[in-house]
């Protein structure tokens, strides 16, 4: 079956987040200049790249205001913080993704302690087994073109600081990732974790 999304008003745009997947959450927490602090997961998230350290974020246009909380705070003071989401954060994860009014601390709606940074002003989720520091590289704006389409903006950060939890790196310097057991993201309502995890040897040389 092939689809024509040229002229497809009726397409469930939705099918692609369940194709795209596992996805991994981007859990975004960013302050206002005036110190309103907020906490959202974002479905469409991921790194770009590691030398330099690049992650992004992206969002739709919400319904009842301009932009969303989080965009409007990276704008106005240029940094965020991405908190990883490890099993056991599941539930307060999907209390912070509530439409809250504007100016709600997300933190204290889900019950999560603050802990703060070093470079940012923006504080993390201190349970995170990770949680990076990011200084906005630049905004894209995705424009709508076909009917049903909405406005949507990408969010690319450079990491400018790591924060791990004790014991979430090895000896040589790995990120246990089986131990922090991070939610990814599906279609629909759908999350799953990680599954087995294996190893296997790259047909090359990486630089390290």
């Amino acid at each position: 079956m092939f689809h024509d999304l040229r002229n497809a008003p009726a397409f469930k745009r939705s099918i692609f987040n369940a194709i795209v997947a596992p996805r991994p959450i981007g859990w975004i927490s960013s302050m206002s200049a005036a110190g309103h602090c907020n906490l959202a997961p974002f479905s469409h998230f991921n790194m770009v790249s590691t030398a330099p350290p690049v992650l992004m974020f992206s969002c739709n246009t919400p319904g009842d205001r301009p932009e969303k909380d989080t965009i409007a705070n990276v704008r106005e003071t240029g940094e965020f913080v991405y908190n990883l989401v490890s099993r056991d954060l599941t539930e307060q994860m999907n209390a912070t993704s509530a439409a809250l009014p504007h100016g709600t601390d997300e933190f204290e709606v889900a019950g999560l302690t603050k802990a703060p940074c070093q470079f940012v002003r923006a504080p993390r989720v201190a349970a995170s087994p990770a949680s990076m520091e990011c200084r906005l590289l630049r905004f894209v704006e995705i424009e709508p073109e076909l009917p049903g389409d909405t406005a949507s903006i990408v969010v690319f950060g450079r990491i400018i600081g790591l924060h791990t939890a004790e014991g979430f790196i090895d000896a040589n310097g790995r990120f246990d990732t089986a131990r922090a057991r991070p939610m990814t993201r599906l279609g629909g309502n759908q999350y799953a974790e990680a599954g087995a995890i294996f190893e296997m040897a790259a047909p090359f040389v990486k630089r390290t």
